[in-house]
């Protein structure tokens, strides 16, 4: 979310006209300093405004009732503005009260009728702020969502945001993410749109990060209202995309996100402190609402709401219960368990999202391929969380992709049946860092040459199979090893990647790696590099992190992509011995009946993918293998001591990484 307030322009004229009404030099003084303090104050605030934006299921039994809308409406007309805001609660069939914001473009002639757009969000609709910036900035859709809201309005459609129920000013309770209550009532919102004067009956959906998934499950009621949705940013399946990235806890982002909900569900801003208090005041009430007696109602209904990181601490896992049991397993809180009933839904899916997405990536790749609607398409650019920065090692800054223009263009096909696909249009596009290139393909991964760099003596990193027996690497587990606050995870939390992975080069130091000789011509991977790793232990388990990086003639150390695995899951199914696999990398359940705990000094083979890339290593450049045994800043470290590991590259244990090269000339 970015603030876009004018902070520096009014608060100039502002000091001007105190200051020169002020004739004591000792006052104006004070007020001169009073003012700049105030100028810091608003830009601190903004800044901590500007967080929001990132997730086991209650079987609640609906009756008969409709969806009404129940509290007093009143449409506002900001001058500076071209839509009309009216806000007002909607009751769902259990007689829970969901807020909904209504913009409508400005103009609006009797009878016309335009489409719309929903949004679903856990993380306030909108927020109501202070006297200050109240002037400025709450008739105005919120943050980053809020901007592509403006661009659709000026398209001609409507656009609702809604506080999910158990969240912002909606009442009712979360005893976890995506409840069954909480899908069927996208199906409700959709009835009360299409029965207003102005729908068109066509609806979409889109949303980022959590509201992405909101989108996905509004498929799963069917409605034949809804045409297309984009589901941005967002997971598909929860467990090994975010939870549990090769088994092993996400720690850091379930804490995180835990921290967030609870305050957000207080009514406070996550991170804020004082200085926020003075400019917010929390989620918006709905219009007519007096004296914000319902909003503190519903307020109070959401102290019960679920702990992720606390029903994640109580899993090892896939199908293990949750904890709070409100669920039987975490899988409920992933579309990927809805698929078969979004499939039969019919609506266009715009899966969306960038290489430093968190693990979202996979999750876009995999929604794309497990539906089959030829109207689908798939992105994946160079982007963080959210699409806010453009990470590249020679092209790192603000995105520079008209993300809105794009989901325009989808919707206007499926909601206003324009022709804004040229034939033959190929449905993926992806971008290539490092060449800094789009692409475009009908199928992923794209066709690639599998090619093997396998671990050498000497930390080597060779085309060639070893071809002697050599002794193996002996390596301790450095419990210190990390990513840094830099990373794709914590982009996952709206924290923008300014400078990406800054210390490879010395956390390389904790590890061990495995470097190629000096390219001799540019190299391009595109799709899912898998490493094997022939490795002991001196213990009954381990978490072994597997990172690809690009070093430059200089030495600089470049992150490429990466790919962990939790020793106790490391069984897996080859392709096609599984109804769910849908790429050819190696797919593992999870569950506790695949379980394979170490034997102490026991060789075994580790495969694992790493997560899917497209990158050019320049000629001169040198590709790295680098191995460790913890992230301390992102993964639970396991409760055992620091194991030792010995590493094989042997002709019989021939350790390598499996690279889908598109163009290069190794020789």
């Amino acid at each position: 979310m970015t603030a876009d307030f004018p902070t520096r322009p009014f608060l100039g004229l502002a000091s001007q006209f105190i200051l020169n009404r002020t004739q004591d030099r000792g006052r104006h003084k004070i007020l001169e300093c009073s003012m700049r303090c105030l100028a810091i104050l608003i830009v601190l605030s903004l800044t901590f405004v500007s967080l929001i934006g990132c997730s086991p299921s209650s079987r609640d039994q609906p009756n008969t009732q409709h969806t009404t809308s129940d509290s007093t409406v009143t449409a506002e007309q900001p001058s500076n503005h071209s839509w009309q805001r009216t806000s007002q609660y909607l009751t769902m069939r259990d007689g829970v009260k969901i807020a909904v914001d209504l913009y409508l473009p400005d103009g609006l002639k009797l009878g016309q009728q335009i489409p719309t757009i929903l949004h679903q969000t856990r993380y306030w609709r909108s927020i109501e702020y202070r006297w200050l910036i109240a002037l400025f900035k709450n008739k105005r859709p919120r943050g980053t969502i809020g901007n592509y809201a403006e661009r659709f309005l000026q398209q001609g459609y409507a656009w609702i945001n809604v506080d999910v129920r158990g969240s912002g000013a909606s009442f009712g309770t979360r005893p976890i993410a995506y409840s069954q209550a909480e899908i069927r009532d996208g199906a409700e919102i959709v009835d009360w749109i299409i029965s207003q004067p102005w729908s068109n009956g066509n609806v979409g959906a889109m949303g980022i990060s959590y509201s992405g998934g909101t989108a996905e499950m509004l498929l799963v009621n069917q409605h034949p209202a809804v045409k297309a949705i984009a589901p941005m940013f967002a997971g598909f399946d929860l467990y090994s995309e975010i939870a549990f990235p090769g088994g092993i806890h996400l720690s850091w982002f379930t804490k995180t996100w835990t921290y967030i909900n609870n305050q957000l569900d207080k009514n406070e801003l996550p991170f804020a402190g004082w200085i926020a208090d003075l400019f917010v005041r929390g989620v918006h009430p709905v219009d007519g609402d007096s004296g914000n007696q319902l909003l503190t109602r519903a307020v109070q209904e959401h102290e019960v709401n679920w702990s992720p990181f606390k029903e994640a601490s109580g899993l090892t896992f896939r199908d293990d219960p949750p904890p709070s049991r409100q669920t039987p397993t975490i899988d409920a809180l992933s579309t990927r368990s809805y698929a078969k009933e979004i499939e039969q839904s019919g609506a266009a899916i715009y899966s969306y999202s960038g290489w430093f997405d968190g693990g979202y990536a996979l999750a876009a790749i995999k929604r794309h391929l497990h539906h089959h609607n030829p109207k689908n398409k798939l992105i994946l650019g160079p982007w963080d969380h959210g699409g806010k920065r453009q990470i590249s090692p020679y092209a790192i800054g603000p995105a520079q992709f008209d993300h809105a223009g794009e989901l325009i263009r989808f919707f206007n096909q499926h909601l206003k049946e324009e022709q804004t696909r040229t034939h033959g249009e190929r449905p993926i596009q992806y971008y290539t860092m490092g060449a800094e290139r789009w692409n475009t393909s009908s199928h992923w991964p794209p066709p690639s040459v599998p090619t093997r760099l396998y671990f050498q003596a000497n930390n080597q990193l060779s085309m060639e199979l070893a071809q002697e027996t050599s002794a193996p690497d002996q390596y301790h587990v450095d419990p210190t090893a990390g990513t840094g606050p830099h990373s794709r995870w914590n982009t996952l939390v709206g924290i923008s990647l300014k400078d990406p992975y800054p210390d490879r080069k010395e956390q390389d130091k904790k590890l061990i790696v495995y470097t190629t000789d000096p390219l001799p011509e540019d190299l391009e991977v595109t799709g899912h590099p898998v490493a094997t790793v022939y490795l002991s232990a001196n213990a009954t388990d381990t978490t072994l992190f597997v990172y690809l990086e690009d070093v430059t003639p200089e030495g600089q150390v470049h992150y490429v992509t990466e790919g962990e695995l939790r020793a106790l899951h490391r069984t897996w199914h080859p392709t096609g011995t599984r109804t769910d696999s849908v790429l050819s990398i190696p797919h593992r359940t999870y569950r506790r009946a695949d379980a394979a705990p170490l034997i102490p000094g026991e060789v075994v083979r580790l495969t694992l993918d790493l997560l899917p890339v497209s990158y050019q290593f320049k000629k001169g450049h040198r590709i790295r293998i680098a191995l460790a045994g913890a992230d301390k800043d992102h993964f639970q470290l396991l409760d055992n001591p620091s194991p030792t590991w010995e590493i094989w590259h042997t002709p019989a244990r021939p350790s390598h990484i499996e690279l889908p090269v598109v163009s290069h000339s190794f020789k």
